[in-house]
Parts: C-alpha cells; sequence; structure tokens
C-alpha cells in the first residue's frame, strides 16, 4: 500500500516571494504607499505622481489631486476632489469636464463623474538642481573619439572622459618587464 503525498508544502502561498536582488525604491513604494493612498480614495498611486501628465503642466501647477470618492459598492463615478489656490478655482471650475475626461482617459473606464474643488495651499514641486558643465577633454582624446559616428554616444563618452579625468589623477604606467 502506498503512502499518501502530503499536498501541503513548508511555504505558504500567501508568503510573498522572495527575490535575491536589489531593489529600486520606486519598485517598493507602491507596496508601501497603497494603504495610504486607499484611505484617500485613490486606487491607483500613479493619479498622484503622475498628475502633471495627465492634466498638463499649466494645470499642475495649480492644482493637486486629494481624493477621490466613489459612491458606496462601486469603482466608477467618482468624484475627484482638488487642491487649488483661490483666484484658480474658477478656470478649473469652467474646465471640470476636460478634466474628468482626461482623468477618464488616464483610468480606461468612466471612474469620475465630476470634479469638486477646495481652495487650500498647493505643493510646488522642487525644481531639480542645475547639472554642473562638464570640463573639457584633451585633444589627444578628443581625436581618439572623433571616429564615433553616434553624436549621442560621443557626447556620454566625453562626459565620462572629463567627470574621470577631473575627479582622479589616473597615474601613467611603464612598461612591465
Amino acid at each position: 500500500m502506498k503512502k499518501p503525498v502530503p499536498t501541503s508544502s513548508r511555504k505558504s502561498a500567501a508568503e510573498p516571494q522572495r527575490s535575491l536582488r536589489p531593489r529600486p525604491v520606486a519598485e517598493l513604494l507602491p507596496d508601501v504607499g497603497r494603504a495610504t493612498f486607499r484611505k484617500f480614495g485613490f486606487v491607483q498611486h500613479s493619479v498622484v505622481s503622475r498628475w502633471r501628465e495627465i492634466v498638463g503642466e499649466r494645470f499642475a501647477g495649480v492644482s493637486a489631486p486629494e481624493s477621490i470618492r466613489f459612491p458606496h459598492g462601486k469603482r466608477a463615478e467618482g468624484v475627484l476632489t482638488l487642491v487649488t489656490g483661490g483666484a484658480h478655482a474658477p478656470m478649473l471650475q469652467h474646465l471640470g469636464p476636460e478634466i474628468v475626461e482626461r482623468v477618464n482617459r488616464f483610468f480606461g473606464y468612466p471612474a469620475i463623474a465630476r470634479v469638486a474643488i477646495r481652495h487650500g495651499e498647493v505643493p510646488r514641486a522642487p525644481q531639480p538642481p542645475a547639472r554642473p558643465v562638464p570640463a573639457p577633454i584633451s585633444e589627444e582624446l578628443s581625436e581618439s573619439l572623433r571616429h564615433i559616428t553616434d553624436p549621442e554616444l560621443r557626447a556620454v563618452l566625453e562626459a565620462l572622459a572629463a567627470g574621470v579625468s577631473k575627479s582622479t589623477h589616473i597615474p601613467k604606467l611603464g612598461k612591465i618587464s
């Protein structure tokens, strides 16, 4: 008579699969912020993080999404609440149907039915720091890169050479006997 084979393994099915590689913070952030975003009605955190892409540069500078409230038991026909500064509220109210259309296009279904506007302070996006200008490279190195036809690759290699020559001094080695 055969013995029955156990059907359960040591690892539970609910246990997350581990990866043995370093992961960027951006990959982990959706998992960390999911509970907070759901508390404020955001099904996807990307509505907040990609607001500038959804409504455009001009409207994103004067507004920010605060919450999405759906009717009980539904994930459609919700109300998107925006925070905006005082003088911009009438303009956003006038452009409400266009904002609804853009957000629904982003979701891919009619998730938003209307926009509610609340007066408040819109946080300003920090300006990225200016990139430092790379130091000029030597003529010898410039001559060796002249044969590279791809201008983007040549520019990257020149920037790399300028950074390496500026940060460290590489001694010239003599002949090894």
